[in-house]
């Protein structure tokens, strides 16, 4: 019985060591890292988070419904990343805070059972920027927002990773 236990023990540390390792590597181009992440629906929408270095590398960490079976590192172009944060920009805080759009915050006209979208801009040695959208939030005034939350898959060309669909059975 001890012996399982030890090798148990081993494994979970293993394990946890392993899910550290997977993250970007400190950017040397200036620029944010973005994180962006799409949170659980009632439904089969994809839940996954997505990292943007602003020197292109990117990293996919899938939750449920995608077509990854784990953390999924790509490349995305100059221009992508441009495009990304020209594209949120409109919609970024002031830098070091943290924007909270939700039901009974902010938000009159809303639907339930709908994801929730956490965007976050950060950079070594400054406070992170953060915008929480709970996608239920059914607004006018939000409805660039959600446009241009639907169009971050499309910009960094991860449609594919993210259709549960195109896993070959």
């Amino acid at each position: 019985m001890t012996i399982k236990i030890l090798v148990a023990t081993g494994l979970l540390c293993l394990t946890g060591c392993m899910a550290g390792q997977e993250a970007l590597e400190p950017p040397k181009a200036p620029g944010d890292v973005i994180r962006f992440t799409a949170g659980r629906c009632f439904g089969a929408c994809p839940a996954y988070r997505v990292q943007v270095s602003p020197d292109g590398a990117a990293l996919l960490e899938p939750e449920r419904f995608t077509s990854v079976p784990g953390p999924t590192r790509f490349t995305v172009t100059h221009a992508q990343y441009r495009k990304l944060v020209a594209t949120l920009a409109p919609h970024r805080p002031a830098a070091g805070t943290t924007q909270v759009i939700a039901h009974g915050k902010s938000c009159e006209r809303f639907a339930t059972d709908m994801p929730g979208y956490t965007i976050e801009w950060s950079r070594p040695g400054q406070a992170a920027t953060r915008l929480d959208y709970q996608s239920g939030c059914m607004d006018a005034r939000y409805g660039r927002l959600r446009v241009a939350i639907a169009a971050v898959p499309k910009i960094l060309d991860m449609q594919h990773m993210l259709n549960p669909k195109a896993v070959a059975p």
